[in-house]
């Protein structure tokens, strides 16, 4: 059979891919841009006016301000833990190596709600280390320590998750050359690991980022809802749309639309990067290199 019969024996009908174009794009016009769309729609209902009280108001700004320092506050955490366990997974052997990889993936099997409760019962009052906590006058619930605590939690793992088959494709030969040549550890990481890694890396950071704002039940558990204290924007989403107040609710819900459209351009861009250095180096290496 010739190759051209083969392709033509292995492509889909051009209805079934029209078909299943048409499902995909109303499944995401439907669960996705309609939603996106009501959210501004709803926000601006009563103008512009109204919209930017609503987030010029104290503990609007305030919610918005604490969801970015949480973001940041986590973010050198996750990359330090994320490039050393994907670098001991992808370069070492060892005892206790699955039993990483299983506690890695650990905050994508447990509740947000649950890892809230978990943290309670272990830093709040009638925890396991309550009584001394509060005997040496240290909050961690209710309080900024225990959002910060929670928020590593559930994006820990996505910076290694990203590096560790990145890294294990990669091979370790480029890192041996170097050390062969006398680079220092320091050197052989800046010069040779960190520009092999680097967009695996931001696209890991860029979801961490995304989960750390958008979060809501953990940090809602060990937050106390404290207005103007230890209130998140989705946590202060909620209290508007409880209380009634659609404008603000609404006005708040689409800052985070707004940031999470953001993450997605970013997430794109570091894609379209991914995609052209590997295909740059696809092209440039002997067909060896690239089976």
């Amino acid at each position: 059979m010739s190759g051209h019969s083969i392709r033509k024996a292995n492509e889909e009908p051009r209805w079934l891919r029209l078909l299943l174009t048409g499902v995909g794009l109303a499944f995401l016009f439907v669960f996705l841009m309609v939603p996106l769309v009501a959210v501004f729609i709803e926000a601006l209902r009563s103008g512009w006016v109204t919209y930017l009280e609503a987030l010029r108001d104290h503990e609007a700004l305030y919610a918005i301000v604490l969801t970015l320092f949480l973001a940041v506050v986590v973010l050198p955490f996750n990359i330090a833990f994320g490039v050393a366990a994907a670098w001991a997974i992808a370069r070492f052997q060892f005892r206790g190596k699955s039993l990483l990889i299983t506690l890695i993936d650990l905050p994508f099997a447990v509740s947000p709600v649950v890892v809230g409760i978990v943290f309670l019962l272990i830093f709040g009052a009638q925890g396991i280390f309550g009584p001394w906590l509060a005997a040496h006058d240290v909050k961690i619930v209710f309080a900024l320590p225990g959002m910060i605590l929670v928020t590593l939690f559930i994006t820990f793992p996505f910076v290694a998750r990203e590096l560790i088959p990145l890294m294990q494709a990669q091979g370790r030969d480029e890192e041996e050359a170097a050390i062969s040549l006398g680079a220092s550890g320091w050197q052989m990481f800046l010069r040779v690991t960190l520009p092999n890694i680097k967009w695996g890396l931001l696209y890991g950071v860029i979801l961490a980022n995304a989960r750390a704002m958008g979060e809501f039940g953990a940090v809602s558990v060990v937050s106390g809802h404290i207005r103007g204290e230890t209130t998140t924007l989705p946590l202060h989403v909620e209290i508007l749309y409880n209380e009634y107040n659609a404008v603000g609710a609404f006005a708040s819900a689409s800052v985070l639309a707004l940031l999470a459209l953001v993450t997605l351009a970013a997430k794109t861009f570091v894609e379209w990067r991914m995609r052209r250095e590997t295909a740059m180096l696809e092209a440039v290496l002997p067909p060896e290199k690239t089976e």
